[in-house]
């Protein structure tokens, strides 16, 4: 089965909201097996709205649409969907009566004439009531393919999508294959150099592997479709292997981990517990780090080297540089009696230093800087919990970083 996605209103196409909801849905097709080639987004405006779908239906099996479903004039996608499969407008009685009895736990006052607009539906539909809100969503059967027309508010098309849509394409699809999907995290090492290590896989049809870029980190995501669950983990399981063979320790975990709850995890097995000195990086360590009070003590954050040598009340330290690092990561270990202090110095235009203190000695790593915008920062800190997750699993000797 072939879906297709078409997102209506003017805000998403000014830029002015995110499209949360296309990417929801993707995931809950991606989640049935049923493969989505494209995406739409149009304004509100029922002949263009028409248009969209006349091309959707001529290539895909289902159709799902989000958005004009509200009392307003401008919210004409059920006036597009009728127009393309041929049906008038008619009024459905019964959901007529559940928005009224909507509007009539809010107030006496509250409904107005136009909400009657939203129990119009094309005639010969298949209606699915709305109980979380005011706008009823709805089916259509056509000989060309199915629409399936949702409103826009992410909270109504997230519950009408589980609740009615789901069980309707399940039925719909009925025997089906099944379908692994496991996502390899991995950290610090751009998108194109795991490209190159594993460019041939990503060749393949089934499994598929494919990527996808963060700041700092590359998901690795593996899928694969076969007639049985455990076949399909089967292949999923072959080429995670091949994975892992290839890019080691840079796999951080699977699934949906963040570094510094992996980080976390390791210093609490451990019983240590972590403080950091942070200049360059604008707090991004002590605020990825700031969900874990198990594993994490506190942190002072400076927009300086002279800002920090004051907070940790340091006078003769060596000018900024490895030294410099060394210093603070073993004051803020002091500082908060814990078993690793973790310290990232640098000045505007010059590469980083990251310290990280220990009762065994300290290491260091020097960083190339990415500048001090949102991007370099995100980066930088990055690299300094990479840094320290390769200490505690200590794998440090084979990174370059």
């Amino acid at each position: 089965m072939r879906a297709e996605i078409v997102t209506t209103g003017t805000e998403l196409l000014l830029g002015q909201i995110d499209d949360t909801n296309a990417t929801y849905l993707a995931r809950q097709l991606h989640d049935l097996g049923i493969d989505l080639f494209f995406r739409s987004t149009v304004g509100d405006n029922e002949a263009r709205i028409a248009q969209i779908l006349e091309q959707a239906l001529a290539r895909a099996d289902v159709i799902i649409t989000t958005g004009g479903l509200g009392p307003t004039v401008d919210d004409v996608t059920r006036d597009a969907v009728a127009r393309v499969t041929g049906r008038p407008l008619v009024l459905f009685p019964d959901l007529l009566a559940q928005i009224e009895a909507f509007f009539a736990r809010l107030g006496p006052t509250a409904m107005t004439d136009n909400n009657r607009r939203q129990a119009y539906l094309p005639e010969g539909c298949i209606p699915i009531e709305n109980p979380v809100g005011t706008a009823p969503a709805f089916i259509v059967e056509d000989e060309r393919g199915t629409i399936i027309t949702l409103p826009g508010v992410p909270r109504e098309m997230r519950y009408l999508t589980e609740h009615a849509v789901v069980p309707y394409l399940l039925s719909r699809l009925g025997q089906r294959e099944a379908m692994v999907t496991r996502v390899l995290r991995t950290v610090a090492l751009g998108e194109s150099r795991i490209d190159q290590l594993i460019a041939d896989l990503e060749t393949s049809s089934n499994p598929t592997v494919g990527l996808s870029a963060h700041l700092g980190q590359t998901d690795v995501r593996i899928v694969a479709k076969a007639p049985t669950l455990e076949e399909a983990e089967s292949l999923v399981a072959d080429f995670e292997a091949k994975i892992r063979e290839r890019l080691g320790a840079v796999i951080y975990a699977t699934g949906d981990v963040t570094v510094e709850a992996v980080i976390a995890d390791l210093l609490q097995a451990q019983g240590a517990r972590l403080a950091m000195a942070e200049t360059v990086t604008g707090g991004q360590l002590s605020q990825r780090m700031s969900f874990y009070s198990q594993a994490f003590a506190g942190s002072l954050v400076a927009p300086d080297y002279a800002g920090l040598q004051a907070l940790l009340g340091l006078g003769d330290v060596p000018a900024p540089g490895e030294s410099a690092a060394v210093k603070m990561a073993e004051a803020v270990r002091d500082t908060w009696q814990v078993s690793h202090g973790l310290a990232v110095l640098g000045e505007e235009d010059e590469a980083p230093w990251v310290a990280i203190a220990t009762a065994e000695g300290t290491v260091t790593r020097q960083f190339l800087s990415r500048g001090r915008g949102h991007r370099g920062r995100v980066w930088m800190s990055t690299q300094a919990l990479e840094l320290l997750r390769r200490l505690l699993l200590n794998v440090i000797e084979d990174w370059v970083g």
